[in-house]
Formats: C-alpha cells, sequence, structure tokens
C-alpha cells in the first residue's frame, strides 16, 4: 500500500477542511454555551426540593444518558420533520441535539459543583435575607462553576470529538471535510489518518490546557 500525502496543500484545506472545522468548532462553542444553561436548569430543578420539578428533571437526565447520542441525532433529524411536517436542516437538527444532549451530562457536573458547596454558606446567605435564587445566583453558582471549570471543559473536549457522529445526517463538520476531500482526489485512507493526527493535536492541546487551568484553580484555593 502506497500512502502519498503530496495532495495536502492549501487549496483543499481551503476548499474542504476549514469549512468543516469551523462548523465543528461552531457547534461545540454552541452546544457546550447552551448545555451549561440547560443543564444548570435542570441542576436547580433536581435540587429544588420539590418532586414536581426534581421527578421531570431526573426523568429527562436518566433518558438522555441512557440513549447513544448518535440515536438522538437521528431520532430528531427523522423524526421531527414528520411532526412539524417539513424538513429540519442537518446543521440546525445537530445543533439543537447536542445542546438537549449534552445538557443531561453537564447537569449532572453542575449539580456535583454545587452541592460541593458548603452549606453553611447557604445558610449565611438565608441569614442575611437573600432568596433562593440570589443565594444560587450570588453565593453558590460562582463558586460551584469555579469548582466544576476542569470538569466542564473536559467535557466540552468530549463534545468536540462527538460532534464527528453529524456525518450520520450529513452535517459537513471536520470528518466530513476530510471524507469528501478523500473522495475527490482519491486518496480517502491519507486523509483519514491526516484527519486522526488533527483530532488528536486539537483534544491533546484542549486537555493539556484544562490541566493547566485545574492547576491555576488548585493553587488558587
Amino acid at each position: 500500500m502506497n500512502l502519498d500525502f503530496s495532495i495536502l496543500n492549501w487549496a483543499l484545506i481551503q476548499g474542504f477542511i476549514l469549512q468543516g472545522l469551523w462548523f465543528s468548532l461552531a457547534l461545540t462553542v454552541v452546544a457546550t454555551i447552551g448545555g451549561i444553561l440547560f443543564g444548570t436548569l435542570l441542576a436547580l430543578m433536581r435540587l429544588s426540593g420539590s418532586k414536581w420539578l426534581d421527578a421531570p428533571a431526573a426523568f429527562y437526565v436518566n433518558v438522555m444518558r441512557s440513549i447513544p447520542l448518535v440515536m438522538v441525532i437521528l431520532w430528531f433529524f427523522l423524526l421531527v420533520p414528520f411532526i412539524i411536517g417539513r424538513p429540519v436542516g442537518a446543521e440546525y437538527s445537530a445543533v439543537i441535539t447536542f445542546i438537549a444532549f449534552e445538557a443531561a451530562y453537564f447537569s449532572e457536573i453542575m449539580r456535583a459543583g454545587i452541592q460541593s458547596i458548603p452549606r453553611g454558606q447557604v445558610f449565611a446567605g438565608q441569614a442575611l435575607g437573600m432568596s433562593y435564587g440570589q443565594n444560587m445566583k450570588l453565593v453558590v453558582l460562582p463558586q460551584a462553576f469555579r469548582n466544576m471549570l476542569p470538569v466542564l471543559l473536559t467535557q466540552t473536549i468530549i463534545l468536540f470529538q462527538d460532534t464527528s457522529l453529524v456525518y450520520a445526517i450529513g452535517a459537513y463538520d471536520l470528518l466530513k471535510g476530510f471524507e469528501t476531500a478523500g473522495k475527490n482526489y482519491g486518496r480517502p485512507i491519507e486523509m483519514y489518518l491526516v484527519a486522526t493526527v488533527v483530532y488528536f493535536a486539537i483534544c491533546y492541546s484542549l486537555s493539556w490546557i484544562v490541566k493547566r487551568i485545574h492547576q491555576r484553580i488548585a493553587i488558587i484555593r
């Protein structure tokens, strides 16, 4: 088997790879922000002490965490157009699916972060006359976010890796860009090998950054 990487040039990268890289990064950022916001809401519902809030939030989290992501992507992409009567674009479908799916994981991370805050601080906020919402906003959540930052970033790296699953619905992500380039130039094996190196380089770099952030947080404490 003769491998030929001479096809790698700026024209190929600009024509096939950058578009997919941009979508993968944009999907990661949007899904992370949306997932953290939705996940925090779910975590607060589960910690509210009200069964009317805890039960549906727990059911949602448990269901999402028990279904493979690729199945959720396919279900949303295929069933939602059937329900609403019009097609949903692959990119839009991927964004909504990732936010809904990742929120279940971010919820558990945030719940653990909130529970790691000493109860004494919560009681102190209540003694000052703070409401539940004020206590969470001003006392608990800022500390929980700092405590959980390395874990949140690690989950974001996993999310970036999972973006390759949108190939199942035809969205043009980074892996799709390499696949398309390989088909057009007749070198699919080389493109998949390069894709592996690129994914490894990005994820390893992000993991190194997370490690440094974790060390800085540990020093601050």
